[in-house]
């Protein structure tokens, strides 16, 4: 059995991520929400539907709740479970503040939700007759990923990989860890039969690409696009070395990317 979760990464913000905060509490306030009512009734009423979407099928009458259109944004604050949302809140909270951080709370907004939009659309693509409905913000997160690939390649990020007894606390590049997680989507994408239950990875696909692409176009004006080195060696560290944490008084990310840094509005 081998098991990897990010902790943490060397890379500290400049202001605090009020817009990521906020994500997160819409997702768990939207999972609470859940827990109280039947469970059929809000993925089919609120989670994005292919077939639904593109007008193909319909579901019964009292799970028409909001438009199909609207099932876009709706289901990228709905999960599947308690270890859907933690996941997924992990990611979002360790990598989102800095993309944020870049891209300003009115342009992170944007590109958030236009990543969600754009993974939904790829997952429905990728087979427009499905009845399974999708649920999960990861297609909107894998969004964040992609940019902060593309803003961030050197940053350390510090992984908990636990391999049956033994686990570890490993330093792993950003470039290589979000890398393997994409091309990780891509294969199982490729490799599972259309329609079938489960992750929805060609969202993940979808939402990676579009970040990628999208970072690019809404970055402000000085923000370089960092590029990966030829090589880097892993470190690795002692877990208790989690608990002295340095992530808020020195990183992993060079001087130069922080170099375009200008007074803002709360928005910008």
């Amino acid at each position: 059995m081998i098991f990897a979760v990010p902790l943490y990464d060397d890379n500290p913000t400049a202001r605090e991520p009020v817009v990521t905060y906020l994500l997160i509490g819409l997702c768990v306030g939207a999972f609470l929400w859940q827990l109280g009512h039947n469970e059929r009734a809000v993925l089919y009423g609120y989670g994005m539907i292919p077939a639904e979407l593109f007008g193909l099928w319909h579901p019964p009458r009292t799970y028409q709740i909001v438009p199909p259109w609207a099932t876009l944004l709706t289901s990228m604050f709905l999960h599947g479970g308690w270890f859907h949302l933690i996941g997924n809140m992990i990611f979002l909270w360790i990598f989102g503040n800095n993309i944020e951080d870049v891209l300003g709370r009115g342009r992170y907004i944007l590109f958030y939700l236009c990543c969600g939009v754009a993974a939904a659309l790829t997952q429905a693509f990728s087979n427009y007759g499905g009845h399974v409905p999708m649920v999960g913000a990861s297609g909107a997160i894998a969004g964040v990923l992609g940019a902060y690939l593309r803003l961030y390649p050197n940053a350390n990020v510090h992984v908990f990989v636990w391999i049956v007894i033994f686990f570890r606390i490993v330093n792993i590049p950003a470039w290589i860890l979000l890398g393997l997680w994409f091309v990780m989507q891509l294969v199982s994408g490729l490799a599972r039969a259309p329609g079938s239950p489960g992750v929805a990875f060609w969202a993940h696909v979808g939402g990676f690409v579009t970040g990628v692409i999208l970072v690019q176009l809404l970055r402000p004006s000085g923000v370089a696009l960092l590029q990966a080195p030829r090589s880097r060696s892993f470190t690795s560290v002692a877990p208790g070395g989690f608990v002295c944490r340095r992530t808020f008084h020195r990183g992993s990310v060079p001087s130069a990317g922080r170099s375009y840094r200008q007074p803002r509005g709360p928005w910008d």
